[in-house]
C-alpha cells in the first residue's frame, strides 16, 4: 500500500557493516535523521579482518565475545564480484589491488569503504561505540506509535552510558559472530585443544598435529584444504559421506586427509570415537559448525526472539508484527545474494517508516509467518534453517512489495553456475572457470555501465 504521506524520523542502526551501511544509505535518502551505532573502528562489519584474537573464548560460548570477525586470513569470496555489488554500485575491479573475480576479504572491505565514502555515510556513524541495551519506553500504542530507548557505550568512555530515544531501531549485527556448536558427548571434557572457526586464522598453530575438522561446510572443506599442507592428518567429519566430486578430488590428491563419519564421543585422553565405531586420538579439534543469531542488548519483553536459530516472529525476515515497522532486521535471510537483498530491505523499512507504504495488518503477517512455518515443516526442514532462503524468485516477490527490480538473469546465473563449477572443482573454481559468455553479459549490462570512467577506475 502506497500513502503520498511523507514523515521524518530519528532512527538508530545498529551496525555498519553491509547491511547496515546499506540501511543508512536509504533511510537518509528518504528524508529520516540516522545516527549508526558501530562497536569497532571503522566499517565492514564482518569483512573488517581482525587477526588479533588472543583473549578470545576458543569455542565462543560467552553471551558478548570479544572478537566480531570470523573471518580467516586466506579466506577468498565464494561467488564471484560481478554479481556481489549493490545495484547503483558495482564491486568493479580497481588498479593497485586485487582484481580477481573471487579476491580476497580485504578488497570487499574495501568496496564497503568505497561505498561508505562514495555516499557520504561515514559522518553518521559513531565508531567504537557498543550498543548496551535497546528497550521500548513505555506507552500505550503499538508498532508505528513505538519509541526506543538506546543505551550505549563508547570505548574510550567506559564509564559514561549514553542514553537516547529514536522513532525506530534498525537492527543490522550480522550472523556469523556467535558460533553454533554441536552436542558430542564429552565435549566438555575434553582435555586437548578445541576451538570453533570463529577464531582460526592461520594454519601454523596446527603444524604437525593431527586435527578433527567437524562440519562439511564450505568454511570447513576450506580450512581442511589449508591445514593439510602443514598438519601431521587432517581427518575432516561430515555428517553425509555422500560427497561431491570436487571434495573427492582433493582427499584422493592428499594422503594426510581423510573423511570421517560425525562423532559418536570424546575421551579425555584425546581419543575421538566415530559413529562407525573408528577412532583415532587427535591433538586439536576444529568445529566449523556455523553460527547462531543473537541480539543480547535487545528487549523486546519477549515480543521478538530466538528459537533454534529461528528468529521471531519475523514478516518476510524483516518485520515483527506487533512492533513494525519502528524495529525491523536487516540481513537475518542466508542463502541468497545478499547486497541487492539488504538494498530491498532498506528501502522498504524506509519508505515505511517516512508514510509512503504500510503493513499488511498484524493478523495478515501472523498467518504469513505460520505458514512459513507450516510449509518448512512440511518439507521436513529443521528450525534452525528457517532463514536459509535459496530461492531467487523468493527475492523478486521481495522486491516487489517496494517495486524493487528483479535480480538479473546474469547474476542469478552467474550465482549458479559458481556453485557447479564449486561442486566439481573445489580447489580451483576460484580461479578457473567457464562462464566467459555470461560475464560478458554482466559486464555489458546497464549495472556495470551506470557508472562512468571519472566514478572509477577501472
Amino acid at each position: 500500500m502506497v500513502s503520498p504521506l511523507s514523515l521524518s524520523k530519528n532512527v538508530c542502526v545498529i551496525g555498519a557493516g553491509p547491511s547496515g551501511l546499506v540501511a543508512a544509505r536509504e533511510l537518509r535518502k528518504e528524508g529520516h535523521n540516522v545516527v549508526v551505532l558501530e562497536q569497532r573502528w571503522d566499517v565492514g562489519g564482518q569483512w573488517l579482518y581482525e587477526p588479533n584474537v588472543e583473549g578470545e573464548d576458543p569455542l565462543g560460548k560467552k553471551k558478548v565475545l570479544q572478537v566480531h570477525s570470523s573471518i580467516y586470513s586466506s579466506l577468498r569470496l565464494i561467488s564471484p564480484r560481478e554479481i556481489m555489488g549493490f545495484t547503483d554500485f558495482p564491486f568493479l575491479v580497481k588498479k593497485g589491488r586485487d582484481t580477481r573475480r573471487f579476491p580476497g576479504h580485504r578488497e570487499l572491505w574495501l568496496y564497503l569503504k568505497d561505498f561508505c565514502e562514495h555516499f557520504g555515510l561515514r559522518e553518521m556513524i559513531r565508531f567504537n561505540t557498543s550498543v548496551e541495551c535497546v528497550r521500548m519506553v513505555e506507552h500505550d500504542g503499538v508498532g508505528r506509535d513505538l519509541r526506543w530507548m538506546v543505551k550505549s557505550k563508547e570505548k574510550s568512555k567506559e564509564e559514561t552510558v549514553v542514553e537516547e530515544v529514536f522513532d525506530a531501531v534498525v537492527v543490522a549485527t550480522g550472523h556469523y559472530s556467535h558460533p553454533r556448536l554441536p552436542a558430542i558427548k564429552g565435549m566438555d571434557t575434553w582435555k586437548r585443544k578445541q576451538l570453533h572457526s570463529h577464531i582460526y586464522r592461520v594454519p601454523e598453530p596446527f603444524r604437525n598435529e593431527i586435527v578433527v575438522v567437524v562440519g562439511n561446510s564450505l568454511s570447513g572443506q576450506d580450512i581442511s584444504m589449508e591445514l593439510v599442507e602443514v598438519a601431521k592428518e587432517v581427518h575432516l567429519s561430515a555428517k553425509s559421506l555422500n560427497i561431491t566430486e570436487g571434495l573427492s578430488k582433493v582427499i584422493s590428491k592428499h594422503d594426510n586427509l581423510h573423511l570421517r563419519p560425525q562423532i559418536e564421543a570424546l575421551q579425555e585422553d584425546g581419543r575421538v570415537l566415530f559413529v562407525d565405531g573408528s577412532w583415532l586420538i587427535a591433538d586439536a579439534i576444529l568445529h566449523c559448525t556455523g553460527y547462531s543469531y543473537t541480539f543480547p542488548f535487545l528487549d523486546t519483553k519477549g515480543r521478538v526472539a530466538v528459537d533454534d536459530d529461528r528468529v521471531g516472529p519475523l514478516y518476510e525476515h524483516t518485520f515483527p508484527p506487533s512492533l513494525a515497522p519502528s524495529l525491523s532486521f536487516v540481513g537475518i535471510p542466508r542463502k541468497i545474494i545478499g547486497f541487492p537483498f539488504f538494498e530491498a530491505q532498506a528501502k522498504w523499512i524506509a519508505q515505511l517508516l517516512s508514510g509512503k507504504r504500510r503493513l499488511p495488518p498484524r493478523d495478515e503477517m501472523m498467518r504469513s509467518i505460520e505458514e512459513l512455518y507450516r510449509s518448512r515443516d512440511a518439507a521436513s526442514i529443521p528450525k534452525h534453517y528457517t532463514h536459509d532462503i535459496a530461492d531467487f524468485e523468493y527475492c523478486d516477490r521481495y522486491g516487489d512489495h517496494i517495486g524493487f527490480p528483479h535480480l538479473e538473469e546474469w547474476r542469478k546465473q552467474l550465482c549458479l553456475s559458481a556453485l557447479v563449477n564449486a561442486d566439481a572443482n573445489l580447489e580451483a573454481y576460484r580461479d578457473s572457470w567457464d562462464d566467459h559468455e555470461l560475464l560478458q553479459q554482466a559486464l555489458n549490462s546497464p549495472h556495470f555501465t551506470q557508472l562512468g570512467p571519472a566514478d572509477f577506475t577501472i
